[in-house]
């Protein structure tokens, strides 16, 4: 397991009883988690000072019920980024602290690559792995169907001062940009991806992990470069272990000198020997 225990704005305070008290900057969030099995609270106080706490709906969804005045957005700096936070549906905040790992990982690849890099970011999000790649000095393609969530990374970008890097957004399903790159003969030295468990592109295509996941990486082997630097893939769907994904990058990069590793990423409690598990990695790399 890789864990993201370098963060100074934000942590988990206690968790238990399938919710997790976090701490975003100076706001206090409740949410729920469901690997957080256990009942015992280690700091039971602690709960009542929660600023908003997100609640499932027994009809499906959930809600934010606000405990006290939160900003619409506000931000938060991991090293020398900054990410802006916001509370949006299904309990997302527009970060995921975990990735900070990766992020770490990734800054240091591009750096010591003493050469120009090109990324190519799937499923890109608000742009967390972007702006660490941008950061690190490579040009970075950030794909993602969803147009509020290209804003929110053109946001962060923004917020970390990186505005003038070269960062191309993508507003398209990634199955159809990655074939058009193709046909382009456009080229990465890393490739980056984040998929859902289930999604639909932009027009409407269907996104399914279990069936979609290597379809996606044996296209992607095409638009990498001839010296590939990494390819990463995270994963937060329920049963898929990361030997999984170690499988389909040996199926589909093994030709290439490189090593492959995986595991888990996950988030240490404060004071605390506990550690939460919040998804799945496996990574390609050369030297």
């Amino acid at each position: 397991m890789i864990i993201a225990s370098d963060w100074k704005d934000y942590e988990i305070i206690d968790m238990a009883d399938g919710q997790k008290l976090e701490k975003w900057g100076n706001v206090k969030l409740i949410r729920p988690d469901p690997q957080i099995i256990w009942k015992e609270k280690t700091h039971p106080n602690e709960w009542n000072n929660a600023n908003a706490v997100y609640s499932r709906s027994k009809t499906g969804g959930g809600s934010w019920e606000y405990k006290a005045k939160i900003a619409p957005s506000w931000k938060v700096s991991y090293k020398n980024l900054t990410f802006n936070v916001k509370l949006m549906g299904f309990k997302h905040t527009g970060l995921f602290p975990e990735q900070a790992a990766n992020w770490d990982w990734m800054i240091e690849k591009i750096a010591k690559a003493k050469r120009e890099i090109k990324v190519l970011n799937l499923f890109a999000y608000t742009g967390g792995a972007t702006v660490a790649c941008a950061y690190a000095g490579a040009s970075v393609c950030h794909v993602d169907s969803s147009k509020g969530m290209v804003e929110f990374a053109k946001e962060n970008i923004l917020a970390s001062k990186l505005d003038k890097k070269p960062v191309r957004y993508i507003i398209d399903d990634v199955f159809k940009f990655v074939q058009r790159e193709i046909r382009r003969g456009n080229k990465y030295d890393a490739i980056i991806m984040d998929p859902p468990s289930y999604g639909r592109g932009s027009n409407g295509e269907v996104w399914q992990f279990e069936n979609s996941i290597s379809d996606l990486v044996k296209l992607c082997e095409k638009v990498l470069s001839d010296k590939p630097l990494f390819f990463l893939i995270n994963s937060y769907t329920t049963g898929i272990s990361s030997k999984v994904l170690s499988n389909i990058l040996e199926i589909n990069l093994g030709k290439y000198n490189g090593k492959i590793s995986d595991g888990e990423v996950g988030l240490p409690m404060r004071n605390s020997k506990l550690i939460l598990p919040c998804g799945i990695f496996s990574r390609f790399e050369t030297n």
